[in-house]
């Protein structure tokens, strides 16, 4: 064992003449633990967080979406599909549309977006998983059907279990000008309600979905679509996988995966992520203070020590390791007990779901997600910080009892 070591977890250990000094490097000790935990729990409830983000957006966002760069709707649906399937990767393809569109139940009306999907849609983005009540249906026995969300049929009075009146959806009928009677300018589709689903707000007071064929028609677009949506079997490959179709396609069309088309939610996400980190870790900066003070006490308490290997031939190297490795021990300590105890709470919360949330969120329990990249930066950073509060006491005090001792 190094000497330097030996001395510096014996002093660690040892009774000290003043007790105080032992009292502060435990409380340092537990300072850094406490705060080394909670950046632990934080982290990795943040990183839930986003997990379940993605999930409840996998529901309505594919993994990867295309549309056209210079017009509206797409029509050369083989021609897509030869060069789409030619990439390795892919295992969903589904087209849709996706339009304003004016809905009216009785006296009662909203502009909503429609989205008319095909039969592949509840494979690749799992929808039926969000539909709270009633089915997913969009056709049967030549009746078209629709599932709304949630805000959307709130502002209609949509009841699905006592539903009688048809929903008329009015779309304008491109390149006709308006007539004596307004309502011939207009596309009218009628619909009934097959299910109400819940999201988010951003799409509960947004979204209706219907049948693409049914939305072909109400747009006045046969056989063309304005989006292809697909899955990928490896979500690691994702970047690459766009990349290539970007190559196949070329630029006259935009491909996005699910996190570019949510760009400004995710990037939030991240930086609420980093702020608490930083506020965290200034916490832990504060509790460092105690290391300066304890190594400060622990070399005037030890400067008989300090002559003693100054006169059998010690260098100021090896009396500062002592005392820098005193910080270190008091450092990874702390930050190893912190990170044993954060993972414990967060494995758990895994377990028995101790933080749950009331039976109106989307969730039930609050999500963990331990990831190894933040065990490594969080112990990187503790020790970092420690070595810095270790360093100015060893400098100072150590400089000037050896001026001392050389005098």
């Amino acid at each position: 064992m190094n000497l330097s070591f030996f001395i510096a977890k014996r002093y660690l250990i040892s009774k000290k003449s003043n007790n105080a000094i032992n009292v502060i490097s435990w409380i340092s000790i537990v300072a850094i633990a406490l705060t080394t935990a909670a950046l632990i729990i934080v982290l990795s409830a943040m990183n839930g967080l986003t997990n379940v983000v993605a999930d409840l957006y996998h529901a309505i966002e594919p993994d990867l979406k295309i549309t056209a760069v210079n017009s509206k709707y797409m029509s050369n649906k083989d021609e897509l599909t030869k060069k789409i399937k030619s990439i390795s990767g892919i295992n969903g393809i589904s087209y849709s549309i996706e339009e304003n569109a004016l809905m009216k139940l009785d006296e009662r009306q909203a502009i909503i977006t429609v989205k008319g999907v095909d039969e592949e849609f509840k494979n690749l983005t799992h929808f039926d998983t969000v539909v709270t009540e009633g089915t997913y249906r969009f056709k049967y026995d030549n009746q078209f059907y629709g599932v709304f969300g949630r805000g959307v049929a709130g502002r209609l009075g949509i009841n699905i279990n006592d539903f009688v009146s048809p929903i008329s959806i009015y779309a304008p009928i491109r390149g006709k000008t308006e007539g004596i009677n307004p309502e011939d300018a207009f596309n009218k589709l009628s619909i009934s309600p097959a299910g109400i689903f819940s999201l988010n707000d951003d799409f509960d007071f947004k979204y209706v979905l219907i049948d693409l064929e049914a939305a072909q028609q109400l747009f006045d677009c046969k056989d063309a679509f304005s989006i292809i949506e697909l899955s990928i079997e490896d979500k690691d490959q994702l970047a690459s996988i766009q990349a290539k179709l970007q190559m196949e396609l070329g630029n006259e069309y935009q491909i996005k995966n699910r996190y570019q088309l949510n760009d400004v939610l995710f990037k939030t996400l991240e930086t609420e992520k980093l702020w608490t980190f930083l506020i965290l870790a200034f916490i832990l900066v504060i509790a460092t203070f105690n290391i300066i003070g304890a190594l400060t006490m622990l070399i005037i308490e030890k400067k008989k020590d300090i002559k003693t290997l100054y006169n059998l031939g010690a260098d100021q190297k090896f009396i500062r390791n002592i005392f820098m490795q005193e910080g270190f021990l008091i450092t990874f300590v702390g930050a190893f007990t912190g990170l044993i105890i954060g993972l414990i709470i967060c494995i758990l919360q895994q377990q028995f779901h101790l933080v749950t949330f009331d039976d109106q969120s989307v969730i039930a329990y609050y999500p963990i997600d331990l990831q190894l990249k933040d065990f490594i930066w969080i112990l990187a950073v503790v020790m970092g910080i420690g070595f810095l509060a270790a360093l100015y006491p060893v400098r100072v005090f150590t400089k000037n009892d050896l001026v001392h001792l050389q005098d």
